[in-house]
């Protein structure tokens, strides 16, 4: 699943392509949405939150899209070949001179725009919110620390508690702050891991590439993540990997023994 970054950098870049555009083609391939037609609406914007998408049209409607495992929206000139197949075709948002095309989105909802919070107002402060303060920083703090015996990593990839963590983050962030993914939410400082998130997460915001080390060298991204059995970058103590969280919440957690002490 996407991390927030990648969702807010096809956001902005889904907003610079269509928004103030009239749609030309506006085709839903939902079997809920077959019958829609968006043609001839004005993109409004494109705003997201967490791993959410809206894409706000004149009339006051928005399209919601997820991303999930293995969605996409593409961005293409008119005429251009696309890089995904036909079939994995979920959305096509055409203005003059563009082509917004969504890929495997498997969720899809036309809503009226002013109801948009009945999708996302269950989640948690997104780290990425412009308008992010110090409201929003003890919110998360809040949430965060509300239940100290929580696994770290199960809480840091709790989009009730903060919006935009994924797999990626929540093992850097266990990385740099010393601790196994399964210790307690309490054996950390909460303001310390969500700035640290936070943080993260702006550093790669406005590109494709996603580096915690400050290194953009190939394979040199990451500290632990996906470095199953290769030497910690800072003590060369083996990474490790194991499963955390069940049924459709359990994911692969990495994590150096030496470097991140705790319950594993």
């Amino acid at each position: 699943m996407p991390e927030g970054d990648t969702v807010f950098l096809a956001g902005k870049r889904m907003q610079d392509a269509l928004a103030g555009g009239t749609l030309l083609r506006g085709e839903l391939r939902h079997p809920a949405l077959a019958t829609v037609d968006l043609a001839g609406r004005e993109v409004l914007a494109v705003r997201t939150v967490g791993k959410h998408m809206f894409t706000r049209f004149s009339g006051d409607l928005s399209l919601h899209s997820h991303f999930r495992m293995d969605g996409a929206w593409h961005l293409y000139r008119p005429g251009e070949k696309w890089r995904r197949p036909g079939h994995q075709v979920r959305a096509v948002l055409a203005v003059p001179d563009r082509v917004a095309v969504g890929f495997a989105l498997h969720d899809l909802e036309l809503l009226p725009t002013d109801e948009e919070s009945r999708l996302v107002g269950h989640l948690g402060p997104d780290l990425l919110d412009e308008g992010w303060d110090q409201v929003h920083e003890d919110e998360a703090v809040r949430r965060f620390a509300a239940d100290p015996d929580r696994e770290l990593g199960v809480v840091l990839l709790d989009q009730r508690v903060v919006a935009g963590v994924g797999n990626l983050y929540k093992a850097e962030v266990c990385f740099l702050l010393g601790a196994s993914p399964w210790s307690p939410v309490s054996a950390v400082d909460a303001r310390a891991a969500v700035r640290l998130s936070r943080k993260l997460l702006l550093v790669n915001a406005w590109r494709p590439e996603q580096t915690t080390t400050g290194d953009l060298a190939r394979g040199r991204h990451h500290w632990v993540f996906e470095r199953t059995g290769k030497p910690c970058r800072r003590c060369g103590t083996r990474v490790r990997a194991g499963s955390q969280g069940s049924g459709v919440q359990e994911r692969v957690a990495y994590w150096c023994p030496r470097c991140q002490p705790g319950l594993t």
